[in-house]
This record gives structure tokens, sequence and C-alpha cells, in this order.
């Protein structure tokens, strides 16, 4: 007979493992999977995807005429927005949060919406244009709608 804290430990790495998306064959983890609403026209959008794709997550990406509606569902305060909205492993991801805050977010597992990186700032994935760089912070938003730093970048 499993014990109750031997089922429970069972049970909680399983619904971590499910999370990040491992699979239960020898092949390893699947990637991680990102859900992007954004404009067909935008360029950084596309970009950002890029930058997700290239440090190994799987993103399915929809092209939408307003990305509002998704930021709204979402429940991402209109304050914090930017050209594209997401949502991975039930957390919602707003402008160009770069893939190591993600992978953060997602090992650290705050009770949280998500990050945010509001107004698009040069340098961030997706917004590169040389050597020229924006500071910028990733903030983390709670469901109430306050935010906190939860990474910064300094030039």
């Amino acid at each position: 007979m499993m014990r109750r804290r031997s089922w429970c430990l069972m049970a909680g790495t399983s619904a971590v493992l499910g999370l990040v998306g491992c699979k239960a064959d020898s092949k390893g983890p699947a990637p991680l999977l990102v859900e992007v609403w954004k404009t067909p026209s935008c360029g950084c959008c596309k970009a950002w995807v890029e930058h997700l794709q290239a440090h190994g997550m799987r993103v399915l990406a929809y092209d939408v005429p307003d990305t509002a509606p998704f930021r709204a569902q979402l429940g991402m305060p209109l304050a914090l927005a930017s050209c594209h909205s997401a949502r991975v492993a039930g957390y919602a991801l707003e402008g160009h949060v770069p893939a190591a805050d993600i992978l953060a977010l997602l090992a650290r597992r705050p009770d949280a919406l998500g990050l945010s990186v509001p107004n698009m700032p040069i340098g961030s994935p997706g917004m590169e244009q040389g050597q020229q760089r924006d500071p910028y912070d990733v903030l983390l938003v709670q469901r109430d709608g306050t935010h906190r730093v939860f990474s910064s970048y300094r030039s």
C-alpha cells in the first residue's frame, strides 16, 4: 500500500513534468508550447517568435487583426500592453519577454498572472537594432493587475 506522502510526491512530480511538457517515453522533454496572438504585419512579433524557437520552444502563432481582445481575455492590464500577447503553461505573457525569463517563471511557478515587457524597448528579444539597447524591466503581473520587477536589463 502506497503511503500518502509517497503518493503526493509522485502526483506532484507527475504534475510538474506535465506542466513543463515532459514525455513519458525515452525521447526526452517535449518542447514547451507557447501560443502567441500577433498582427500579421508586425516584424518584431515574428522576430520574438523566432527568439523563442531558437531557445527550444514550440510556438503556435495566430495572426489576428487586433490583439486587444486576446490581451483582455488573458487578463493582462492595458497599461502593460505591447504588440503581442501570449500564453504558456497557464501564464500570460505580454510583449518581448526574454526566453530565459519565461523559463525562470515556470521554474518558480509564482501565484501570478504572468510577465510583461511593455512598450517594446529597443534591444529586447525581437526588438534588436544593432548595439542600441534601452534599459527595461520584465514585470511580474499579479492577478489584480499590480506588478513588480521580475528581472531588469540594463546596458
